[in-house]
């Protein structure tokens, strides 16, 4: 097993000298032995830990304690994982890290489209959930989590993009996006003009492991353009770049 020292303090990669608590992390999965091996990790790095050995009291160690972020592994013995994150992403954005046995594209795609904000596939090696943890929190920050929101928005033509309290409207009417569909959108508004390559869209929005997914990304675009464009076939706001990549038109 990897040395856990050798890994960085996830408070002190995530924010340098920060004087906050330790990171509150929720470990909810069925697996004795992945707790174990987490929970040891994880205690060593100094955080504070919770652990739930079902989605039902994984769902309610989040909701009384609030974590920074949750490690949730999509086999659980009362409902399935993705249910998990549908109910979490109900009322809260705390990034979630998915750990699963199963390797298929499509289950990647389907925890992310519920709002996961990473997937690692077991077996796996404790420096690559810290890495991951790491990043995951990292863009969160960058993209506006609460209590990490920063000031700023985006308005264009009907189009508004308040991400200090995640909303989007166009008309004034409020446009209900998926998580994931928010933060792709939210990359592309941190770079207002700016033509992002489609492997730097899906890695600022996604991670690093996924940069390769561009088909999954286009499908993504065309459900956003669905929900702000006039004629989705003839967008305003969300251009391509045919061959590079997209942008958000900023006149």
């Amino acid at each position: 097993m990897p040395d856990p020292t050798a890994t960085p303090r996830l408070s002190e990669s995530v924010n340098p000298g920060s004087p906050r608590p330790p990171w509150v992390v929720i470990v909810v999965g069925g697996d004795p032995q992945i707790r174990r091996l987490l929970r040891n990790t994880l205690a060593h790095h100094g955080y504070r830990l919770y652990e739930a050995t079902s989605g039902t009291e994984g769902l309610q160690e989040t909701e009384t304690h609030r974590p920074d972020i949750v490690i949730l592994d999509l086999g659980l013995p009362d409902m399935d994982g993705l249910e998990v994150i549908r109910r979490l992403r109900a009322w809260t954005e705390t990034p979630i890290v998915v750990l699963s046995a199963r390797g298929q594209e499509g289950d990647t795609v389907a925890a992310l489209d519920a709002g996961a904000d990473d997937y690692i596939s077991k077996p796996f090696g404790v420096e690559e959930v810290l890495v991951r943890m790491c990043a995951v929190l990292r863009r969160a920050a960058r993209l506006g989590q609460p209590g990490q929101a920063p000031d700023g928005g985006f308005a264009v033509g009907e189009l508004r993009v308040d991400l200090r309290h995640r909303q989007v409207t166009v008309g004034g009417q409020e446009v209900h996006l998926t998580p994931i569909e928010y933060r792709l959108l939210a990359v592309l508004v941190k770079h207002p003009g700016e033509v992002l390559m489609q492997r730097q869209l899906m890695t600022e929005a996604w991670g690093p492991s996924h940069a390769k997914q561009v088909d999954n990304l286009r499908v993504h675009v065309a459900k956003i353009r669905r929900k702000l464009e006039a004629d989705p076939t003839r967008p305003k706001y969300l251009l391509t770049e045919q061959g590079v990549g997209y942008r958000l038109a900023v006149e």
